[in-house]
């Protein structure tokens, strides 16, 4: 695994680890605020070297290894960040995707921009995940949110620490209404749990009957299975296995 550094447009450097293969190669999105090496991309990873596919993962600017400070970013940057890091891998094997939770609506918004993307497979994609967010508090908290420009997501710790700014609302709100546009076709799988409270698994539905409202032939899937946001136990994982390592 080669370590790899971009910079972004502001000088601030952008950290991730590639392997290159043949045939086909993997990139992982990681979540919101997760940092690139989990269960799932150790996994990934493990999966892509057993078959001697590429295989990539990063940090977003201002998270993990990247540089830069929490805050200093919009959702917009990160997206950008994850296009980025496409960009790096555009001129190797077709490339399929793996979002998981924020990192799978960002992985959708990339393939629709990016031709070296071939297939995505979202886990809890977390479809315009900031203004639902701002839309299921109360108004007392939303304005508070507003005034004060930032607020946790919830009271876990690292969420604490960790406040969201107001404006990843107003980007979420911007890159959500991209849907109305036609949809690029590329192959898509989505795997969501049905007892997921942080994003619900009727998001997910609704957001595959939309592209199939505009496109009724567009190779989009869902796969609801028992679990939570995580999806991590064993079983779960072999799941995950069974759709990364089918044939496209």
């Amino acid at each position: 695994m080669d370590a790899f550094t971009l910079m972004g447009a502001d000088g601030t450097s952008l950290r991730g680890d590639r392997v290159v293969g043949k045939e086909r190669q993997l990139l992982f999105i990681t979540g919101f605020l997760s940092k690139r090496w989990g269960n799932k991309s150790k996994a990934l990873a493990q999966w892509c070297q057993d078959r001697g596919w590429g295989f990539c993962c990063f940090d977003f600017r201002g998270w993990g290894d990247s540089g830069g400070a929490w805050g200093e970013y919009r959702l917009l940057q990160w997206l950008e960040d994850a296009e980025a890091v496409t960009n790096l891998l555009a001129d190797g094997p077709p490339v399929t995707i793996v979002g998981n939770s924020l990192g799978g609506w960002l992985a959708w918004l990339v393939a629709q921009e990016q031709p070296a993307v071939e297939e995505l497979i979202l886990i809890a994609p977390a479809f315009n995940m900031m203004d639902l967010r701002a839309a299921q508090i109360s108004d007392e908290r939303r304005e508070q949110w507003q005034a004060t420009g930032s607020m946790p997501w919830d009271d876990e710790p690292m969420h604490r620490e960790a406040p969201i700014p107001w404006h990843w609302v107003e980007d979420s709100q911007t890159l959500w209404n991209r849907r109305l546009t036609m949809p690029r076709r590329v192959k898509t799988t989505i795997l969501h749990g049905l007892q997921d409270v942080v994003i619900k698994p009727d998001g997910s539905w609704a957001f595959v009957q939309q592209v199939l409202s505009q496109d009724p032939e567009f190779p989009i899937e869902v796969l609801f299975k028992t679990g939570d946001h995580r999806l991590s136990s064993p079983d779960h994982l072999e799941t995950f296995r069974q759709l990364v390592t089918r044939s496209r």
